[in-house]
């Protein structure tokens, strides 16, 4: 078996998870790679880059590319400052699955279309349940996709989500889009969350990670249809949000 390189068994400031073996830190990381984890091209890279004024480490995970500690304290407190009033024009609002269930995460919407869940079924739409157009997407959420997504069009869908104490997120695919060879790309904003990667149908193994404040994921490629979810968040574990919690922004080319 592979040994990981030295430089991230020094380095790795972050959280793998496999439930029973990898719980943060150098020694985790350790007894993680000695109970069975393989490096390869395909599973895992790293790579430290520079982010402005802070270091940016790159995991790639089942094709998942994590960009962690890509946004910087400050980016993060300036985007949440443009969230502020897209919250006060479409609330956030709790949506049922087509089954009737409540889904236990709030969610609203920025861009031409948003998207929705109620007993019709999932589906992007251009006005908020309660009737309203969606409000545009912050020139500072777009800049982000045109750096990292490597896509000549821009999302015409922001999906926001917001996690607070006790909520998660069922493995799924994002499979609501007309064309799936746009990638999705993910914001992290606010407390730390236990995001879980399967395969590109139910079952099987999963990997999972620690999300943190200002990390940015693409999703794309053979990753696309992969199912995904939030276990948990660490309630609290951020001081971005004054009452706490997640913000998740998804950026999405819909149609």
């Amino acid at each position: 078996m592979a040994s990981l390189p030295r430089s991230v068994v020094r380095e790795w400031p972050y959280t793998i998870a496999r439930p029973g073996v990898y719980k943060g830190g150098t020694k985790s990381l350790q007894a993680f790679r000695n109970a069975g984890f393989r490096e390869s091209e395909a599973f895992f890279s790293k790579d430290l880059v520079r982010n402005g004024d802070s270091a940016m480490t790159r995991l790639l995970l089942r094709g998942f590319d994590i960009r962690k500690g890509y946004l910087d304290a400050e980016a993060q407190t300036a985007l949440v400052d443009r969230l502020r009033p897209i919250l006060k024009s479409a609330p956030l609002f709790r949506p049922t699955t087509a089954s009737g269930k409540q889904m236990s995460v709030r969610m609203t919407s920025a861009g031409p279309l948003g998207w929705v869940s109620d007993s019709a079924g999932y589906r992007y739409q251009a006005s908020h349940p309660k009737g309203m157009a969606w409000p545009a997407i912050p020139d500072e959420i777009l800049s982000i996709w045109q750096d990292v997504a490597d896509a000549d069009r821009l999302p015409d869908c922001c999906l926001i989500n917001y996690y607070g104490e006790g909520t998660k997120m069922g493995m799924h695919q994002d499979k609501d889009e007309a064309d799936f060879s746009w990638p999705v790309v993910s914001i992290s904003l606010g407390d730390d969350a236990l995001f879980r990667i399967g395969n590109t149908t139910r079952g099987g193994k999963t990997e999972a990670v620690w999300l943190n404040s200002g990390d940015v994921v693409v999703m794309g490629g053979p990753a696309r249809l992969t199912y995904h979810g939030v276990d948990r968040i660490r309630f609290g574990s951020s001081r971005l949000l004054p009452k706490g919690g997640r913000i998740n922004l998804t950026l999405r080319v819909a149609t």
